[in-house]
């Protein structure tokens, strides 16, 4: 079975009684991983570069990034599973990896590997003696797990008959069977069909409304979009932004941006079209141009790409073609996206951005 356990917790109050379940959780400044060169590989890997990050207690905080972006790399720092090459991570403003640390944290890891002849009732109890509970906390604990993830009635079979989706909502039960401050989940909806996704997402939504602190890594845009309240992004061992899923932040996000993008079809008089390109100028895109769709008469029609930062800019913009004796035959606004942030600060920063969106 390939999981992090949580030692005994004999001497842990229940988690509403402990200390640092409130404020900040997870505290990770200018963190560095180099892995060295050997006789394989010549040169340094640089994994993580200065990564600088905060979660706080309550917030579902996703980790997302292309392959290779070093997500699992500081999930293994946190847990203490390898040693970081510079700067400092806490949990709970405890030494991340500590005996301590761990203790208040579940693990679900990529692909958990569960003993085929195992029930889920039974791998509830192996995971719960491993953590250090006694049998009647295991019975409860387990009753309430199956139930919160779906497999009550299902909990005598064999796991060899599970789906993965069913596999991965027992990792979910698992790592939550001591009853952690924090769940860590690592690709939690990797590899599952849609329906399997929906499940796992379910139960991580039920988490959030419950107030469980969740941190999780993905490269799956739009499962990170749906469960997460926080986010970094991360290419190349960096961190590119961070902040409230809605209100991102970060170096490569400084530069003004609009608020929108609007698509315009225009039936315009040949004779007004360049005092009106003049005047629509500071609003289009330095890349973008007008295209000539059809002319007819002394008239043309024109498509052209606008930035607003506002309605008001909608409207001036529109007001300025009727005012010229325009006629505009499509608007089309677009509205920039979480994917349209993602892709703008991975291609920045020279990262491939090979990622599933769905």
């Amino acid at each position: 079975m390939s999981s992090i356990i949580a030692e005994p917790t004999e001497d842990l109050p229940a988690s509403d009684e402990r200390q640092g379940t409130s404020g900040t959780i997870i505290s990770v400044n200018g963190l560095q991983k180099v892995y060295r060169g050997n006789w394989l590989r010549s040169s340094h890997v640089h994994a993580l570069s200065g990564v600088t990050l905060q979660a706080d207690a309550g917030q579902v905080f996703g980790l997302l990034g292309p392959n290779g972006a070093g997500k699992t790399t500081l999930i293994k720092i946190l847990l203490g599973v390898i040693r970081s090459s510079g700067g400092s991570a806490s949990l709970f403003g405890l030494p991340a990896g500590s005996a301590a640390a761990r203790r208040r944290v579940g693990y679900l890891p990529e692909s958990l590997r569960v003993d085929r002849h195992h029930t889920a009732r039974s791998a509830l109890k192996y995971y719960g003696r491993l953590s250090g509970l006694d049998g009647t906390t295991i019975g409860n604990r387990s009753d309430e797990l199956l139930k919160l993830v779906g497999l009550d009635g299902r909990d005598r079979e064999p796991v060899r008959r599970f789906s993965k989706g069913m596999l991965q909502r027992l990792g979910l039960a698992q790592a939550l069977m001591h009853d952690p401050d924090l769940l860590v989940l690592d690709e939690p909806t990797d590899g599952l069909d849609p329906v399997g996704r929906s499940e796992v997402r379910r139960v991580i939504e039920r988490l959030r409304d419950s107030g469980k602190t969740i941190f999780l890594n993905s490269h799956i845009l739009h499962e990170v979009e749906l469960v997460c309240t926080h986010l970094a992004i991360m290419a190349k061992g960096r961190v590119l932004a961070s902040g409230p899923i809605d209100n991102l932040s970060g170096p490569g996000l400084n530069a003004a941006t609009s608020e929108l993008t609007i698509h315009m079809e225009i039936d315009l008089e040949r004779s007004t079209l360049d005092e009106l390109q003049e005047q629509l100028q500071p609003m289009m895109p330095a890349d973008a141009a007008w295209q000539l769709v059809r002319s007819q008469g002394t008239k043309d029609l024109w498509r052209v790409q606008l930035n607003c930062d506002d309605q008001a800019d909608v409207d001036a913009s529109v007001d300025l073609v009727r005012g010229m004796g325009g006629s505009i035959v499509t608007l089309q606004p677009h509205r920039h996206t979480l994917e349209d942030t993602f892709m703008r600060l991975v291609q920045q920063a020279g990262a491939p951005v090979p990622i599933a969106s769905s």
